[in-house]
């Protein structure tokens, strides 16, 4: 050191990596550095940073770059001008991107993902793989990524013969890309998805075989022949007008096995079999059943685990499940498969842990020691030394333990090898979630098929083939639990006199089913018995009390009405019901029997619990917390609405929502269970209530997915309501039922005079509400066929009385309905100032599903007005609020609308795309009126993109349904089909 003082270094900043260029051609040709977007200039200048990127790295000599841009007449000052291009593209990039050399450019440096193009040919090139490997999910994820890096046109703008020859390579290879991935589709079985974009894409593109080939399968594949047909006929008659050739033998082939209806056109599927089991000795397995069906999943997930301890890694695989659902069977099974790879041997031990006694770890320890080759004189005495020394024992061994009926983790922990190179299986009732490091595995019952299948084995071929359907609902009654189907058809196999139908039958009775399925030692009650045995007396409570719901399964809330505790109570006895095997979790939150514990359950209530008014009461309080909470949800879709006032008193608390869209995810969620709980309640002592849930329930009846099990409890409540001569009950039950039969689209005489009913009834029980709604109701349906003058007197009526009661939602929606009726009777102006009255009163009040109610009449006002642009926005709005809202009725009926707007505007290639869409989301709901109605401008739309033949497919099936429905509307078809005809 030299004695003066230093300046502390300063530390300078590390070096800011600068943000990497991004460049696109497919679409306009842009570039980027990081999200900043970059000016690339003159479409000239654009054109020759396109032809740079396309080479790929490669050099473009001044000539090549004239010729790209101006082909065989460039300009005289062309090369100073690819000059000044190349020198102001240099100065907008990073340096050392676009270079100098040989007299020519070049781009280079460039990172990974830098050009659109060559992310999609590598995702292109990994599709191929994944699809080569049988991967189809993810060959189709990827290239789905690829076709989206499309931003519109290809080079869009950019002049040149250069980029017009790229443009039109690959666009063309978009289109290949686009068939593999529609090909795809087809094969996982998304025909009726893919209809829709195989439509708009044959307009586009009209001489392009391979999609029309495409198209053909999915309308096939999706029951439509007659279209497909057309498909392949239209296709003929285009390429013999335009280019005088027949179609390639590819699609003639096609055409020749739809014909045929040649099954071959689903893509069968069949597992992999099963390697056979080598015995080799020494072994303690029990034998292996005979007849072991089906279980490949399980067999595979357990052989791979087992597997591992090849590798040196000490394997533990827990298998947990209720009883009778063949834990035992599997694991044998599994544990004989894999002999060959433990030489030094397998043992076995029943822990008994559903016994009253199970099984002391010390005493399975010395069983085992002794077959290990331990002299008893050298088994210690204590627990923790046996242990020990089994650990030793299997040191440098190969050896499978199967630890069959365990009570639990602390039973089984002892009995664990220590090394590699060893293997544990072990069954229990119980979810061994405390047993470190187990692979863990749930079994569920069997599949139809396998259950069959079983079935089949132990009776026969002969007896079962000729009565396949009883032996179907066989199976079912035994829940498909492999336990329950061996007694059934071994009782039938020892009966030669009884048929397949009498065991059917017989298990028919649920009173009687547990008592039916015992054999000998055998019986599924006792089987129950034993777990319930092991419960505390609130689990016992819990299992009876559940029990008796009648939904397929319970969600936390509702299951903690019907216990009357807190939900954190609740949730941890029914999770504890779980790891017992007793409860499955269905779901987060939701909870559910195995249908024939379910049966034992109810058993048990009658049986056990007291006193006997707490099983009416239990039910009780969840009829009303779905009562308190679905109409909360009503309030939450229709602010204002006056229903809520006029429902039944609930006694228990329902939830509470913090939006609509939470409210509204709950009803859906809730649907199945919710209608079991409303048809369970139909009796005399609580009938009014469960007509109360379903009114305020009623967007379920508009949703399609459960508009059929809503109108067979409607029917029930209606049906008790007579029987119990309350004229108010079956008023509402009436209406419910109306409105789900207008709705349905094809029953307008039953709904009209259920509705007409319901106002008669309302009036004599003084429930004014209810008048409204059916009156409303009775509007509608003289609509739909067309009584206008009928129409807009009871929408009159309605209005009126609505107005008396203050119920803006519901004056609202007579508004609306009466547009409809001003609109059928010409008086447009008029229709469209009601309409927008409506809509706007649903406006004030927050309503947003109702409000695209009132977007869809002004919708349908505003295109017979000829506002186009106006008709749009309002169905486009309300379109996204019907799919936000999971109505899938209404969201098929306004695409329909958009597609008549698109015909009234010239567009009959968008028409087309949005009529197949509706057509699609329509499948089984709507009924035959809107399905025909949705034909008739697909017919249109498509007759107006040259597509003729399956234009008049489609308008021959709309006709046959209106012709059969009696409708007005057949006349108009026979008119668009008259032309051919008398052709």
């Amino acid at each position: 050191m030299d004695g003066v003082p230093r300046v502390p270094a300063q530390r300078r900043p590390d070096p800011v990596e600068p943000a990497a260029l991004r460049f696109g051609v497919l679409g306009p040709v842009r570039a980027w550095r990081g999200d900043e977007p970059l000016g690339t200039g003159s479409p000239q200048q654009r054109a020759l940073l396109a032809a740079l990127l396309l080479r790929e790295g490669r050099t473009a000599t001044a000539a090549e770059l004239i010729d790209a841009l101006w082909g065989e007449a460039p300009p005289s000052q062309a090369l100073a001008a690819v000059r000044t291009y190349a020198s102001r593209l240099r100065k907008a990039l990073d340096p050392g991107v676009l270079v100098s050399e040989s007299g020519g450019y070049a781009v280079r440096g460039l990172g990974e993902g830098a050009l659109d193009l060559a992310t999609a040919q590598d995702l292109a090139a990994r599709a191929e793989k994944a699809k080569a490997a049988g991967d189809l999910c993810q060959a189709r994820d990827a290239l789905g990524q690829a076709l989206a890096l499309w931003d519109g046109e290809t080079l869009a703008g950019v002049p040149g013969p250069y980029a017009e020859a790229q443009r039109v390579r690959l666009e063309e290879w978009r289109l290949q890309l686009l068939e593999s991935r529609l090909d795809m589709d087809l094969e996982q079985g998304c025909h009726a998805e893919a209809v829709s974009e195989l439509t708009a894409l044959t307009a586009a593109h009209p001489l392009r075989e391979r999609l029309r080939e495409l198209l053909m399968l999915a309308l096939y594949r999706s029951g439509r022949q007659a279209e497909a047909l057309a498909v392949y006929a239209d296709t003929r008659r285009l390429l013999a007008d335009e280019l005088g050739v027949d179609p390639r033998p590819g699609l003639r082939e096609l055409q020749q096995r739809i014909l045929r209806a040649d099954p071959g056109l689903a893509e069968p599927s069949a597992p992999p079999a099963e390697p056979a089991a080598v015995p080799v000795r020494p072994a303690q397995l029990p034998a292996t059943v005979p007849d072991f069906t089906g279980r490949a999943c399980s067999v595979s997930e357990l052989s791979e685990v087992l597997a591992a301890s090849e590798t040196g890694v000490m394997a533990v695989s827990a298998l947990a499940g209720i009883g009778g659902v063949g834990k035992t069977t599997l694991a044998v099974h599994v544990a004989h498969q894999a002999r060959p790879a433990f030489p030094d041997g397998q043992l076995y031990v029943d822990l008994q842990g559903t016994g009253p006694r199970a099984a002391e770890p010390e005493t399975v320890l010395g069983s085992f020691l002794r077959a290990l080759g331990t002299a008893d004189s050298a088994i210690p005495d204590s627990l923790e030394e046996r242990s020990a020394l089994y650990r030793s024992v299997l040191d440098g061994r190969r050896v499978l333990i199967l630890l069959d009926n365990a009570k639990d983790a602390a039973q089984v922990r002892p009995l664990l090898p220590g090394t590699s190179g060893c293997a544990a299986l072990v069954t229990s009732r119980v979810r061994m979630v405390d047993l470190a490091g187990a692979h863990l595995v749930d079994l569920d019952v069997m599949s139809p098929d396998e259950a069959l299948a079983l079935f089949t084995k132990i009776v026969g071929e002969e007896r079962v083939a000729s009565e396949r359907e009883a032996a179907l609902d066989v199976v079912a009654a035994c829940g498909f639990l492999p336990l329950a189907i061996r007694i059934a058809a071994s009782r039938l196999a020892a009966r030669r006199t009884w048929t397949v139908s009498v065991l059917a039958a017989k298990l028919g009775d649920e009173r009687r089913r547990l008592d039916e399925l015992q054999a000998g030692d055998l019986a599924v009650k006792a089987t129950f018995e034993l777990g319930y045995g092991q419960l505390e007396p609130a689990q016992a409570r819990a299992f009876r009390l559940l029990g008796l719901a009648d939904g397929p399964d319970i969600s936390l809330a509702a299951a903690a009405a019907v216990l009357d505790l807190p939900a954190e109570e609740t949730e941890d006895l029914l999770e504890s019901l779980v790891d017992m095997s007793l409860l499955e979790s269905a779901a987060p939150g939701r909870y559910r029997y195995h249908d024939l514990v379910r049966l034992y359950a109810r058993a048990c209530a009658e049986r056990d619990e007291e006193p006997p008014s707490e099983r009416e009461a239990a039910l009780s309080r969840l009829l009303d917390f779905y009562l308190s909470t679905v109409a909360g949800v009503y309030l939450l879709e229709r602010p204002g609405d006056r229903l809520v006032e006029h429902l039944e008193p609930a006694r228990y608390p329902g939830l509470a929502f913090a939006d609509r869209h939470a409210a509204r995810d709950w009803l859906y969620a809730e649907a199945v269970s919710l209608l079991a709980c409303v048809r369970q309640a139909a009796r005399r002592e609580t009938l009014r209530r469960a007509v109360d849930v379903l009114w305020a329930a009623v967007d379920l009846a508009e949703s399609g997915a459960n508009s059929k099990e809503y109108e067979a409890v409607a029917a029930l409540l209606r049906d008790v309501a007579q029987q119990a001569g309350d004229p108010r009950a079956e008023a509402r039950a009436l209406t419910a039922l109306a409105f789900v039969h207008h709705i349905s689209g094809s029953r307008f005489d039953v709904a009209l005079e259920e509705a007409e009913r319901a106002v008669r009834l309302a009036r004599d029980a003084a429930d004014p509400l209810t008048g409204c709604w059916a009156s409303n109701i009775c509007g509608v349906v003289a609509l739909y066929q067309s009584r206008h003058e009928e129409g807009e007197a009871h929408f009159t009526r309605a209005i009126d009385s609505f107005r008396r009661l203050g119920d803006r939602p519901g004056e609202a929606s007579a508004l609306c309905n009466l547009s409809r009726i001003h609109l059928a009777t010409g008086r447009i102006d008029s229709a469209v100032a009601l309409a927008r009255e409506g809509a706007a009163m649903y406006d004030d009040m927050g309503h947003a599903l109702k409000g695209a109610n009132g977007r869809y009449a002004l919708g349908l006002a505003l295109t017979r007005s000829g506002r186009l642009a106006e008709a749009t926005d309002c169905l486009e709005e309300a379109l996204r609020v019907f799919r936000d809202s999971r109505q899938r009725l209404w969201e098929g009926m306004t695409l329909f609308r958009l597609a008549e707007l698109d015909l009234a505007a010239g567009r009959p290639a968008g028409a087309a795309v949005n009529a197949e869409t509706a057509l699609s989301l329509l499948r089984g709901i709507g009924g035959d009126w809107r399905h025909g109605n949705v034909l008739t401008a697909l017919g249109r739309a498509l007759d107006g993109i040259g597509q003729r033949d399956r234009a008049q497919v489609c308008w021959r099936e709309a006709l046959e349904i209106f012709e059969t429905l009696g409708a007005p509307e057949a006349a108009e078809v026979r008119g668009l089909l008259a032309p051919v005809t008398t052709a």
